[in-house]
């Protein structure tokens, strides 16, 4: 296991100092932020983000992520000329050493939640999901996080009125096609494809969701069996849905998770949920079980704290403050060396 940190680049309110304080921190996840989705991502680009993340001591060896262009979801006539750019990316993410690439397949909307500033009891905030709430929206003048609000009104109608009547299987071919058209490429750079479950695991606004249960992985895996194909893992978003058995999960696929991002939540009611540390006792995921059953299947890949709460007064990205995913950290890493040294003995 490679513990990693989230890094926003330049711009991050984190300095790569305080990330590298963090004890047993080997490296950053990042991307190339300023470069259109489907344009190719130049290796100086690459090679600079990989400069300051060394500078520092840490390593840059997870993308996260190389965004997927919506014509290539759609099944559009110009996806071939998309897929090749993506091809080139993971070619040119090979070149600086990226040995992983998490990347979704959600269409229009990435993960959301209806609060990014969850008031807890003790004062701390985070991000929190109310099936309510929810239902209020206007999908067709949406301000919701976790979507790419570069897009106007005009854009966003336009790109629903265009997945007007996509259904499961056609998403589901269409992403079959994009990893096809990307294989040979991960091939040659030694990268890893890692796909993040959809967030939350179910349809929203009438748009199809195709990864996040374990019928999903299963059918994915048949596809596509190359092993480059593989998933990220992500608690918060598989946890979400509460027909997953998570420890179950993180056994059978555990040679398959390239990428595990832990995070715990609590359920208020069966639909309504907020983001808590990470600790088992703190909400519904079982992070100790998962643990266990990754590292008793020989769990081998990159992992990071996930969306913490904003604690001690600190103003940062909802979900991505230094300091509860610091403790996050300290806390994984205690958990995956008690499963391993009893798995020693027990040996």
């Amino acid at each position: 296991m490679k513990l990693t940190f989230r890094w926003y680049g330049e711009k991050d309110c984190i300095p790569l100092n305080y990330i590298k304080q963090i004890q047993g921190m080997s490296g950053v996840v990042t991307a190339v932020y300023d470069v259109p989705v489907g344009e190719v991502w130049s290796v100086s680009a690459l090679e600079k983000l990989k400069s300051l993340a060394n500078g520092a001591g840490l390593d840059m060896e997870v993308i996260e992520s190389i965004p997927v262009h919506e014509d290539i979801k759609l099944g559009k006539p110009t996806r071939d000329r998309l897929i090749a750019n993506y091809a080139e990316n993971i070619r040119n993410c090979g070149k600086v050493g990226v040995k992983c690439v998490c990347y979704n397949f959600m269409p229009v909307f990435d993960w959301f939640r209806t609060n990014l500033y969850f008031k807890h009891a003790d004062g701390s905030t985070s991000l929190s999901y109310s099936e309510e709430d929810f239902k209020k929206l206007d999908k067709h003048n949406l301000r919701l996080p976790g979507w790419d609000e570069s897009y106007t009104s005009e854009q966003l109608n336009g790109l629903l009125k265009e997945y007007e009547g996509m259904t499961h299987e056609k998403l589901f071919d269409n992403l079959v096609y994009f990893l096809n058209g990307i294989m040979p490429a991960c091939e040659e750079a030694g990268i890893n494809m890692a796909i993040h479950p959809d967030d939350p695991p179910w349809d929203i606004f009438g748009l199809p969701r195709i990864v996040g249960r374990e019928e999903d992985y299963d059918r994915l895996f048949k596809a596509v069996p190359n092993k480059h194909n593989g998933i990220t893992f992500c608690t918060g978003s598989l946890g979400a849905g509460r027909f997953n058995d998570l420890p179950k999960m993180a056994a059978k696929y555990a040679d398959r998770i390239y990428f595990a991002h832990l995070r715990q939540l609590k359920f208020t009611s069966d639909t309504d949920f907020y983001e808590n540390g990470h600790q088992t006792s703190e909400g519904n995921v079982d992070i100790y079980s998962i643990v266990k059953a990754l590292v008793e299947n020989d769990f081998d890949g990159y992992l990071r704290p996930d969306h913490g709460r904003n604690i001690w007064g600190e103003d940062a990205k909802p979900g991505y403050g230094l300091y509860d995913r610091a403790l996050g950290a300290a806390y994984l890493q205690g958990v995956f060396e008690a499963v391993e040294k009893d798995l020693k003995e027990k040996k």
